[in-house]
């Protein structure tokens, strides 16, 4: 057991979740000048990680951190120097809220998995975007250069047939600072954000956001969407022949669940821990097999970002076996630490080269 898992289990597990998240990365952020420094002499020595090239871009790792962690673009660099091989912000609203009420956020230590309803709690597109324009002109010399993602979501008080509109006004704002755009119609915690992945309702949405984000940028942005584990398989693959159909650049799969399970933590817990979206093992073999309904349908080009339960080397080979080009995690990175990245793309990156020798 590692000095961290010992401080997770004996203190943090007793502080509230969103509490233990807000000192966790506050920490994360002042610590960037020293994670700065270990992180140029890795990827100088040679052990960053392997490289991956998708969507025409270089990710040094192929484990990147999904969206969620960074709601608001505060601390991509500092994220970024834990080995992480790509940053993704959000989820971003049009609007700022403040999301659901407290508490929101809730473990179940014993499944390693978290349940949350946060509710898109952010500071609202122009503010995020003003943030990233002023990292753009960051000279301090501490940049990351990793891929940037930026997640966008529906305003929770728009309606749904004002969404469009919405997703196209974040799209607007945040497309020149992103290395690569997610549109989440997945999240469980937005009342309505679930239909809009009915291929009736995703297809002008797509479309609407592609050509927003070519109005603003002068290169191709690449897009994705993401999707729920808990389509039905027939609608994953109708949103795979959408991807195709719109040129889409690639999928995430998977969000959280809204399923319980085969959880082993008792009744009383998963109770409390309340309603919302789980993450983390419970949810690796649907996400799995999402994956490679994906893979087989999509064929060899869109790329797949294979997200949900990932947490040891082997989980990540088989995700990429599966048919992911990239993977993402972050309850991985809560349970395991701030090592944990490295190590996932370390184990990675060795063992890729042990087959191909």
């Amino acid at each position: 057991m590692t000095l961290y898992h010992r401080l997770f289990d004996r203190v943090l597990v007793r502080t509230d979740a969103e509490r233990a998240h807000e000192l966790a990365f506050t920490a994360i952020r002042r610590a960037r000048p020293v994670t700065h420094a270990l992180q140029s002499g890795a990827r100088r020595a040679g052990r960053a990680g392997g490289e991956v090239e998708a969507m025409g871009l270089v990710f040094p790792g192929v484990l990147g951190l999904a969206a969620g962690f960074d709601k608001n673009g505060v601390g991509i660099d500092a994220l970024a120097n834990l080995g992480f091989g790509s940053v993704e912000i959000g989820t971003v609203t049009a609007q700022p809220q403040p999301g659901n009420p407290r508490p929101r956020l809730a473990r179940l230590p014993r499944d390693r998995a978290i349940v949350n309803r946060m509710g898109f709690n952010n500071d609202g597109a122009v503010a995020v975007a003003r943030r990233l324009a002023e990292r753009r002109l960051d000279m301090t010399g501490r940049r990351s250069g990793v891929p940037l993602g930026v997640n966008i979501g529906k305003t929770k008080v728009v309606p749904e047939d004002e969404a469009v509109a919405d997703y196209e006004t974040s799209a607007g704002l945040l497309t020149p600072y992103a290395d690569y755009l997610v549109v989440n119609v997945s999240s469980p915690n937005t009342p309505g954000l679930r239909h809009l992945q009915a291929v009736e309702r995703l297809e002008p949405l797509l479309r609407a956001v592609r050509r927003r984000a070519d109005d603003v940028s002068s290169t191709h942005v690449p897009l994705l969407v993401k999707i729920a584990p808990d389509l039905a398989d027939d609608d994953v693959l109708a949103v795979a022949d959408l991807a195709l159909a719109v040129g889409l650049d690639g999928v995430v799969a998977t969000n959280t669940t809204v399923s319980r399970d085969g959880l082993a933590s008792p009744g009383g817990a998963v109770e409390a821990a309340g309603g919302g979206g789980l993450s983390g093992p419970p949810l690796r073999a649907r996400a799995q097999e999402v994956t490679r309904l994906l893979r087989d349908r999509l064929g060899p080009e869109p790329t797949i970002i294979g997200v949900g339960g990932i947490t040891t080397v082997a989980d990540a080979l088989a995700r990429l076996d599966a048919g992911a080009d990239l993977l993402q995690g972050y309850t991985g990175f809560v349970y395991e630490g701030p090592g944990w990245a490295r190590r996932i793309n370390r184990g990675v990156a060795r063992a890729r080269a042990e087959v191909a020798a």
